[in-house]
């Protein structure tokens, strides 16, 4: 089977509105075989838990009746065994458990990347990049950890259960019902200590993704922060998120404490109870029990207590697996997906885009964005979009690339509507350079290739002196392989600038579109720069946001938006600047 097909499988599964425990019956289904496995190794590696108190008393009624040191003798040779074989068993059962487990985690963690793939542009608008980075790290590794403690925990007092209330049955049935009646009970006790930890872990688990996108705010604002001397408000922000983090943490830890000490209490009073019956039984020659049996049913009521805390002293894991499990349904359940599955590629592009009646409004808003928008570009055309800031470029430009998607009308490529398309195969034949440039911690080589494989070095200089990026990066330590730094923090913003221009233009793109793409470059270097682009934006369309004169001059149309609407559509020759073009002048080319 392949990856694709399981990732697949993860994302369409129901986990908001489906019981947990069914969700981890599904992520585990599987790995069934891997499972069963690891449960019989480790019901055998464990089993020196109820055998050896069995031979223990066996040995203590040999010596007390004065037996054979042959009976001696085989109750310590099956204690060495069932002691020595816990080594190899052991080993089988992390095998066999460990491969289940980082099988699930790691298509957990596949299936949330490739979900976020998938999701709208609209989603990442109102969601916080560090809750996103909790999900994919932290909520899998709680279930991770879950299912881990489940399963040496779990196991644990399954084993310690089924063997006391088994060998007490057979040895010494009638304290059976002893044992039956009174272990239930504490349990009940337990369990009903154990109600409100799921919504204390819901509110230390919100507390933690709060506490998670502050830090990713406060990181990627640095800059503004120390540029305008507002260390001091930042740091209060992040103090107060650590102290409600800390309150909830404290508030789980001294439940927790609680808990643990009345358990604790509460086990050894039932042990001496135990202690004190069995005691009395065979001092008076009660029901047959032995001295032996007195040793058996300690360990052996001890045993099943123990395993009754354990279990409930799991809780709070699985109530934070629980909660990482219906977190993930967040991403994974989410409607807003762009839809691309199942429908054909688009055919090789040519650059003839078409708008027709496009209207679109965001889902918060009262009034459209783009209301009624009619405009054709040819390919080869250069098209500039001026307005001020809620104009509408910006959205525009989205619609175009299809982050978004219009309620009505129809945007064409070739005559193709797009609607009907999967938008990754046109995409493949765009390029976009961003107001603010995107580097990732790496080369430069490494930005400018960025999802293209295996790249000549001749084409990445040949983008690079397209970009007038050539000289600077001569003069790094590395040159294409001098690394940039995080947001590429080891350049200038110029630099940063062309390195993104320059990644748009190793692409060969059909579509160019440029926002703002010149605006942090000196006169020299965006001079230079828009002679090269002029000869890249041959045969190719352009949709370029444009800020400054010299860009609106060399452009084929010249859209003038203002609240959405198509204000004007010049074709300029400038021997005259239009009225509609000269009240957004100040604003477009300041």
């Amino acid at each position: 089977m392949s990856n694709r097909k399981l990732h697949t499988s993860e994302v369409e599964h129901r986990y908001l509105g489906e019981n947990p425990i069914r969700t981890l019956f599904y992520l585990f289904e599987e790995q069934r075989l891997r499972v069963f496995f690891a449960f019989i190794f480790f019901c055998i590696k464990h089993s020196p838990t109820w055998v050896i108190p069995l031979l223990t008393a066996n040995t203590i009624d040999v010596i007390a009746s004065h037996k054979s040191l042959r009976s001696l003798f085989w109750n310590i040779l099956i204690l060495v065994v069932v002691t020595v074989q816990n080594w190899p068993m052991n080993l089988l059962y992390v095998k066999f458990q460990s491969k289940a487990i980082r099988e699930v985690e790691n298509r957990l963690r596949s299936a949330l990347v490739e979900r976020m793939q998938q999701l709208t542009m609209g989603f990442y608008l109102k969601s916080n990049a560090g809750v996103l980075q909790t999900k994919i790290v932290r909520d899998v590794e709680n279930i991770e950890q879950m299912v881990r403690n489940l399963s040496d925990g779990g196991s644990t007092a399954i084993n310690g259960v089924v063997g006391a209330v088994l060998i007490t049955a057979i040895k010494v049935p009638i304290f059976l019902p002893f044992f039956l009646i009174l272990a239930p009970l504490i349990a009940l006790f337990i369990a009903k200590l154990r109600f409100t930890l799921r919504d204390r872990n819901e509110v230390f688990r919100g507390e933690i993704e709060v506490m998670s996108a502050r830090v990713n705010e406060m990181t990627t604002l640095m800059p503004i922060t120390r540029a305008h001397g507002l260390e001091q408000s930042a740091l209060q922000t992040m103090y107060d998120s650590f102290s409600n983090v800390k309150r909830a943490g404290l508030k789980l830890d001294i439940f927790n404490a609680k808990f643990n000490a009345l358990a604790w209490v509460t086990f050894q009073l039932a042990n001496v109870l135990c202690l004190a019956t069995a005691s009395y039984c065979a001092l008076e020659g009660k029901f047959g029990v032995t001295i032996g049996d007195v040793v058996l049913l300690t360990s052996f009521f001890g045993q099943l207590i123990g395993s009754v805390i354990l279990l409930s002293s799991l809780m709070p894991q699985i109530a934070k697996g629980f909660a990482s499990i219906r977190s993930l349904g967040e991403v994974l359940e989410s409607p807003d997906v762009e839809e691309n599955e199942g429908k054909p590629a688009l055919p090789p592009v040519v650059g003839e885009v078409k708008f027709d009646q496009v209207t679109f409004k965001y889902p918060a808003s009262n009034r459209n964005a783009i209301n009624g928008f009619n405009v054709s570009a040819k390919p080869g055309e250069m098209v500039a979009l001026v307005g001020p800031s809620g104009s509408g470029k910006s959205t525009l430009i989205n619609l175009i690339i299809g982050f978004l998607r219009p309620q009505s009308g129809e945007i064409s490529i070739d005559g193709n509507d797009l609607s009907r398309f999967d938008l990754r195969t046109f995409r493949k034949y765009i390029s976009v350079v961003p107001q603010e440039s995107v580097l990732f911690e790496g080369t430069v080589r490494d930005n400018i290739t960025y999802g293209l494989g295996s790249v000549s070095d001749q084409r990445v200089i040949t983008a690079l002196q397209a970009a007038n990026a050539l000289e600077f990066v001569n003069e790094l330590p590395d040159g294409v392989n001098t690394l940039v730094g995080e947001r590429g923090a080891r350049i200038s913003g110029g630099q940063k600038q062309r390195l993104a221009i320059a990644r748009a233009l190793i692409r060969d793109p059909r579509i160019l579109i440029l926002d703002e793409a010149t605006s942090a470059l000196d006169s020299q270097s965006e001079s230079a720069i828009q002679s090269a682009l002029e000869t890249l934006m041959h045969d190719r369309t352009t949709f370029v946001v444009a800020h400054r004169l010299s860009t609106v001059q060399k452009a084929d149309q010249i859209l003038v938006l203002d609240r959405g609407e198509l204000v004007e559509n010049e074709h300029p020759c400038f021997k005259a600047i239009s009225p509609s073009l000269a009240r957004y002048s100040k604003i477009a080319f300041d």
